[in-house]
Formats: structure tokens, sequence, C-alpha cells
């Protein structure tokens, strides 16, 4: 393997410097635990998006953002992560290990984790350093591009659909169709599920359409039939009160959101009663990962992706900000600007 280089270019997100900047900065050191990985590909994600726009209070400042991140390991390998490993990393860096969420399998509730691209530097970047037991082994039937949405959009996604509590034929309703949102149909379908669809903007509807979903309709339109199970994406309140409203008795809304505006005053006789369910998620696990990536490989699950260079990554935030890209956006470090 090649001499790796002293330094590397980063987009580095840095509030008293005025934002995201792509600079030359030191190649980052691997310490007990860690890989250190040059960077294929890094998906963009919502939540990089509520970071750099000041939506989420700071953690690390100044940081690397993305942590939907395809690399090869190159130093600091492990027995079961030697060098050339194609890996993948998604949000969750690190926990404890030992407190009792750890230790009765919610690790995603642990009160010392940590994120990747908010509290360690992510994957903007032609380098990264993860904890090498918060990797995960890539299929090779997908390319680095369309692996890299994945590792937060699909496997969040996948965690929600297990919060709604998801069987087999049910009726879904997916509110808000995004990055995440369209990775969910081809899993739905694996299940015989019927899914239906309510998201803002014509071309995401005419998204959703292509894909074959049951039904189609704006933001907050309630579809044709009562739902057994819904999933909001969108990080707005109307939203939920819409996916509740179009909820049976006993049926379950999960919020797929790590922030949410407001939600509006309801009805409470109207739109819980019957055993009607809000749940949030929150964050996922290794497990998550491990079984959504198992079954992406078996359906032959390929997002819809559109990549950028490093250079361009503010275009890509933008992208997505707007609403500007049918699935999702992804940064590229090897790609030209």
């Amino acid at each position: 393997m090649p001499a790796l280089p002293s330094s590397m270019r980063a987009a580095v997100f840095d509030r008293s410097a005025g934002g995201l900047r792509v600079i030359e900065r030191p190649l980052p050191v691997p310490g007990d635990g860690d890989v250190l990985l040059r960077v294929r590909a890094c998906g963009v994600c919502r939540t990089d998006l509520h970071i750099v726009d000041g939506e989420l209070p700071p953690h690390a400042d100044p940081v690397v953002p993305g942590h939907q991140i395809v690399g090869d390991v190159v130093a600091g390998a492990t027995a079961d992560r030697p060098v050339g490993t194609r890996v993948g990393v998604s949000w969750i860096a690190s926990t404890d290990g030992t407190c009792p969420f750890c230790r009765r399998r919610d690790e995603n509730l642990c009160d010392a984790i940590r994120f990747t691209g908010y509290d360690v530097d992510g994957g903007y970047a032609e380098y990264a350093v993860a904890r090498a037991a918060f990797t995960y082994p890539l299929p090779d039937a997908l390319d680095d591009t369309h692996a890299a949405p994945l590792l937060c959009a699909g496997i969040i996604g996948f965690r929600a659909l297990r919060v709604a509590g998801v069987e087999r034929g049910e009726r879904v309703g997916l509110f808000g169709f995004g990055a995440s949102a369209h990775l969910m149909v081809a899993v739905l379908r694996s299940w015989d599920c019927e899914v239906y669809v309510s998201t803002r903007g014509e071309s995401h509807r005419a998204f959703a359409r292509s894909l074959g979903v049951d039904w189609v309709g704006d933001a907050t339109d309630r579809p044709p039939v009562a739902l057994d199970r819904a999933v909001t994406f969108a990080p707005a309140g109307d939203v939920v009160i819409a996916a509740l409203g179009a909820l049976r008795k006993g049926g379950i809304v999960a919020i797929n959101a790590i922030h949410l505006d407001r939600i509006p005053q309801f009805d409470y006789d109207t739109l819980l009663w019957g055993e009607r369910q809000l749940r949030s998620v929150a964050n996922m696990t290794r497990s998550d990962a491990r079984d959504f990536l198992t079954l992406a490989a078996r359906i032959g699950l390929k997002p819809h992706a559109t990549a950028f260079s490093l250079e361009r990554v503010g275009d890509a935030l933008a992208a997505v900000r707007g609403d500007a890209v049918d699935g999702a956006a992804v940064v590229v470090p090897g790609l030209r600007p």
C-alpha cells in the first residue's frame, strides 16, 4: 500500500470562522481500537443540515460533518478489519458499553453516546478515523456511491419501521419522501406491505409514483384507507398530526426526526383515543445496521444518489436543504470538481 500523506482536504464546520470551508489539515491519527479510513464516499443527511444550520446545539467545534461513510481501512487495522477492508460508518461513533441502556441492548439510548460528524470528525474529508467496533463490512454488490446512503438514511428508516411495529402485509404510510423514505419502499414491498406516501413538492410525489407505491398525496393529505402504521420523515409537527389522523385504532406513528419544529395542538378524542400511539425514533443500534445491510443485500436495494465532489459539499447540502435531488446526495472526495 502507498505511504500515507501527512495532510488531507476536509470540509470543516467552524462557527467562529464563518461556517463550512474546505481546507487542508493534518491527517488524523487513529488511537487504540480505531481504524483510519480512506474515504470513498460520504452521504449527506438532513441531520448534517441541522448541525451546520445551527438547529442542533454545538458539540465539537470545529468539526468535520458527515456520518454515512464508505471507506477503506488503511491503518490501525484489527483482526476482523484488516488493511484494505471496505467498511461503512454510521451516526453512532461510540457508546460506553456499560450503562443500563447498553447492557439491555438499547445502546441507541446510551447517555454517553457519541456521534460521527457531531462529537467526532466525520466523512466530508479524504480520510477519517472510526472506532473499529462501530464499522460494518459492506456487500460487494453495492458500489461506494450507492452504499453510502444506506448507512444512516437506510438504517434509521429501517429502525423506524421496527419502532412503528410494521408487520407483513400491513398498510404503511410514509410522510415525507426523501433519502430515507424512498429506501423503505423496497423494504416494505419485500414484506408484502401496501405503501401510501404523503409529501410536499410535485417532484417528490412523482418520484414516489415512479417507485410504484399504492397512493401519493400532498404533505398532509390523508390516504384513502386507514393505515396500520405510519412513519414521519419531515421535521414538521403538522405532518405528525396528519399521520396520526390517518391511523386506524391501535395504529402507531413513529416520528423519525432528530429535530422537530413543534407539534400543533390537537384533539385527543379524534386523533389519539382508541389506543393509537406516538413513538419517537432515537438513533440506531449496531444490530439494526447489521440486519438492515443483510436485508439490503438480499433484496438488491440500490438507492437513488447524486454525487458531488468534496469541493462542492456546500452545493450538496443546499440540494438537500432545497429538496433538489431525488433520493440522496453523496460527497465523493475522489471526484473532480
